[in-house]
């Protein structure tokens, strides 16, 4: 029997499946042949099955387990645990500030100086209940607190953890956002492999179906408006620099993906573009205004 079989030295039963999982999920992960052969036919000379039905009983056995040990891999992978990360963040965030208008409203009812958001939900949490009614309402502002601060903890834990995982994403978006970008793509390989005018509008899913309906105008940016590069641009060429910008992330997201080296040409020849876009309100403002 030739030792290029996945099942060469897997130990077996009569069972549905190889005795020796892990062995075999090793050999169909990383095992190779030089030349296809008749596998069940030699399965079955060298004892591993009985027939051609069991080895194909055997083979779909050690698949499935081969598979379910890379999705297992995959989803401890650093950027996985990012993506949940940054969405439990998000999840933490929007539910506590849900949760601190409801108390705002419950207080209001019990106390003179009554205030509102996560800030008034952390003091009131200090308090003590001085009457049994205040008692719920201290005990709810503790919760809505511990959310808050949860939502806190995770942002620590992205901005420790997303430069050592993508050092050039992190650096050019800033950690969080890096996160959020690999979140809305599914994670850093599958961000790699976007084109950039997919990136430029990563979270704007809603008004871009909407344009190819023909509701609305093509969006110029989606999640990566909220980066300085964008956001203080001025309105007239937020479109250019949202191109430049998403056209740098995705160099850099390949290049945390395949390469695993920080670049500082990348993040110079952005901060350069992005000047020289910019420069174009001062060359209006030179002329005596805008085009419009």
């Amino acid at each position: 029997m030739t030792t290029d079989a996945w099942f060469a030295g897997v130990t077996s039963d009569e069972s549905d499946g190889p005795d020796d999982t892990d062995e075999a999920v090793a050999h169909i992960r990383e095992g190779r042949a030089d030349a296809p052969a008749d596998w069940p036919a030699q399965a079955v000379e060298s004892g591993f099955a009985a027939t051609e039905e069991e080895y194909y009983q055997k083979l779909r056995a050690a698949t499935l387990a081969a598979a379910r040990t890379a999705a297992a891999e995959r989803e401890r992978a650093d950027d996985k645990q990012l993506v949940h990360a940054v969405r439990a963040m998000d999840d933490a965030e929007r539910t506590a500030n849900e949760l601190a208008e409801r108390l705002a409203e419950w207080a209001g009812t019990l106390f003179d100086d009554a205030g509102s958001g996560v800030g008034y939900a952390r003091e009131l949490a200090g308090r003590e209940a001085e009457t049994p009614a205040e008692q719920p309402v201290v005990s709810f502002a503790g919760r809505v607190a511990d959310l808050a601060d949860e939502a806190d903890d995770l942002r620590e834990f992205i901005e420790r953890r997303a430069p050592d995982v993508a050092p050039n994403l992190a650096e050019m978006a800033g950690p969080v956002l890096a996160a959020r970008l690999m979140s809305l793509a599914g994670g850093l390989d599958a961000l790699a492999k976007k084109p950039s005018g997919t990136v430029q509008v990563l979270g704007a899913e809603d008004a871009l179906f909407a344009h190819l309906a023909g509701r609305a105008t093509s969006p110029k940016h989606g999640v990566i408006f909220t980066h300085e590069y964008v956001r203080g641009t001025r309105s007239e060429d937020r479109g250019s620099a949202a191109r430049a910008f998403a056209g740098k992330l995705t160099l850099a997201a390949r290049v945390d993906h395949y390469g695993d080296e920080f670049k500082q040409e990348l993040h110079d020849d952005l901060r350069e573009r992005i000047e020289t876009i910019r420069a174009r309100a001062d060359e209006g403002d030179e002329d005596g205004g805008d085009d419009e």
